[in-house]
C-alpha cells in the first residue's frame, strides 16, 4: 500500500461514497474465504466417523488448512501492496474452488491422505484476511481504521457460517453437494469482486520487490510485538472455532448439528465483538481495549476448564470467551494501524495476519494430543492458554508503548 494521509485516505467526496460500498464487498469476500477455510474444521466429527481417526488425527486435519492460510498470509499482504485489493480478493477466491472440490472427493472416497493434502491446499482461502486490511485501510482515514479493520474482521464471521450451515447442509442435500455449492459462493464472489470493487484514490501500486518488502516488515519492532499479542487473541478465536465442535462432542457429548450451532454462536459473538473493539481502539487507544481482552481470556479459560455444567452456564462462559477474543483481535490492529509505517501496511498487517494463524494452528494439536479420554478433559490445554494470556497481558502492560489513539497518520 502506497504511503497515505488522512486528506490521501478521503481525497474526494466520490471516494466517500464508494468506501462504504467497497468495505462491505471486502467483508463479504471474507465471509466466503472464512467459510472455505473453515469447511474441513466444521465437519471434524463427520471425517472422524467415516475416516475412523482418533483425537490427534482429527486434531491434524483441522488444523492443516490453518497452516497453510496463516503462513500464505505473509506473501499475500505483500502481494497485496503490489496489485491491489480487487486483484487478490479475485485472485484468493478464485483459487479456493479447486481445493474445496478435492476435499469433497476425499471425503467421498474416504481418503485420510486426500482430505489432508486438499486441506493444505485449502489455506490459501484463509489468506483472504490479509488482503483486506491494507485494502479498507487506504480508504478510511488514520482516526476510522479501527472502524474500517473492525468491520471488515467482522468476516471471520464466515466461521459461523461453516460451523451452522455444513452440518446441516451435509444432513440436507448430502457431502459432496455441499462442497459443490461452496465453490459455486466461492465463484459468484470473486465475480462480484472484479466487476465491483475499486482501489482507493490514495492507493498506488508498489513495485518495490515483495522479498525486500518482507524483510523490512521483519527488520520493524512493531511487526513482532503485534505478531505475539494476535497470535494470542486471533489464534485464540480460530483454535476454538475449528477445534470447538470436537470439544463440545467430546465433553458434552453433542451431536455435529448441536455442536455446530454452538459453535457458530461462539463465532458469532466473536464477529460482532471485533469491530467493537476497533471503534474502542478508536476511542480510548488499544492499548486498554487489549489488556480487557486478555484479561478476560485468561479468567475464562480457567471457567471453561472447570467443565461448568448446562447449557446457560457453559454456553455464557463460551460466548464471554467469544467476546474478550473478538474485542482483543479489533483493538491489535487497530494498534497495527496506528503503528505501521507508511506504505508498510500491507507487509505488516500480512506478517501479523499470519502470526495469527499460527497462533490458531498448534492448539488443536495440543488440545487433540492432551485429551484425556477417561476423564474426558482437555485440561491440559486450557491451562497453557491461561498461562498464555496472563504472559500477553504482561507484556502489554509492560512492553508495549506507542500513540494511545489514532488521531495522526503513520510516520
Amino acid at each position: 500500500m502506497a504511503a497515505t494521509s488522512p486528506s490521501a485516505a478521503v481525497p474526494s467526496a466520490s471516494a466517500a461514497n464508494h468506501r462504504t460500498l467497497n468495505l462491505a464487498l471486502a467483508t463479504a469476500a471474507s465471509v466466503v474465504g472464512f467459510w472455505a477455510w473453515n469447511s474441513v474444521a466444521t465437519l471434524g466429527a463427520f471425517y472422524t466417523q467415516n475416516l475412523q481417526l482418533n483425537a490427534a488425527a482429527t486434531g491434524i486435519l483441522v488444523a492443516m488448512p490453518v497452516f497453510v492460510g496463516s503462513l500464505g498470509r505473509i506473501a499475500v499482504g505483500a502481494l497485496t501492496d503490489k496489485y491491489g485489493g480487487r486483484a487478490m480478493f479475485s485472485f484468493v477466491l478464485l483459487a479456493a474452488i479447486v481445493p474445496i472440490l478435492l476435499v469433497a472427493v476425499g471425503g467421498s472416497v474416504r481418503s485420510f491422505a486426500l482430505v489432508l493434502a486438499a486441506g493444505l491446499l485449502l489455506g490459501v482461502a484463509g489468506t483472504v484476511f490479509a488482503v483486506g486490511i491494507p485494502f479498507v485501510s487506504a480508504w478510511y482515514e488514520p482516526s476510522r481504521r479501527g472502524f474500517a479493520t473492525g468491520v471488515f474482521g467482522a468476516g471471520m464471521g464466515g466461521t459461523a457460517l461453516a460451523a451452522f450451515l455444513n452440518p446441516r447442509l451435509v444432513a440436507w442435500i448430502g457431502y459432496f453437494p455441499t462442497h459443490l455449492l461452496i465453490a459455486a459462493v466461492l465463484a459468484v464472489m470473486a465475480a462480484l469482486v472484479w466487476f465491483l470493487m475499486k482501489e482507493s484514490p490514495g492507493w498506488s501500486r508498489s513495485n518495490a520487490p515483495v522479498l525486500p518488502k518482507l524483510l523490512d516488515a521483519a527488520k520493524t519492532p512493531v511487526t513482532w510485538k503485534m505478531c505475539f499479542l494476535y497470535a494470542v487473541v486471533f489464534g485464540g478465536f480460530v483454535s476454538f472455532a475449528t477445534y470447538l465442535p470436537t470439544y463440545l462432542r467430546d465433553v458434552y457429548s453433542f451431536d455435529p448439528s448441536a455442536a455446530g450451532a454452538r459453535t457458530a454462536g461462539f463465532a458469532l459473538a466473536a464477529v460482532l465483538a471485533r469491530p467493537v473493539g476497533g471503534v474502542l481502539a478508536d476511542r480510548f487507544g488499544p492499548k486498554p481495549v487489549v489488556v480487557v481482552s486478555l484479561v478476560g481470556v485468561a479468567v475464562l479459560a480457567w471457567v471453561v476448564n472447570l467443565q461448568p455444567d448446562g447449557d446457560v452456564p457453559a454456553g455464557l462462559t463460551f460466548v464471554a470467551m467469544a467476546a474478550a477474543l473478538g474485542l482483543g483481535t479489533g483493538g491489535v490492529f487497530a494498534w497495527v494501524g496506528v503503528l505501521a509505517p507508511a506504505g508498510k501496511v500491507g507487509s505488516i498487517s500480512g506478517v501479523v495476519s499470519a502470526a495469527g494463524g499460527l497462533g490458531g494452528y498448534f492448539p488443536p494439536l495440543i488440545m487433540g494430543a492432551t485429551y484425556d479420554a477417561a476423564t474426558r478433559s482437555y485440561s491440559i490445554g486450557l491451562m497453557l492458554l491461561v498461562v498464555t494470556a496472563v504472559a500477553a497481558l504482561l507484556f502489554t502492560v509492560f512492553v508495549v508503548h506507542g500513540r494511545a489513539r489514532a488521531t495522526v497518520a503513520p510516520a
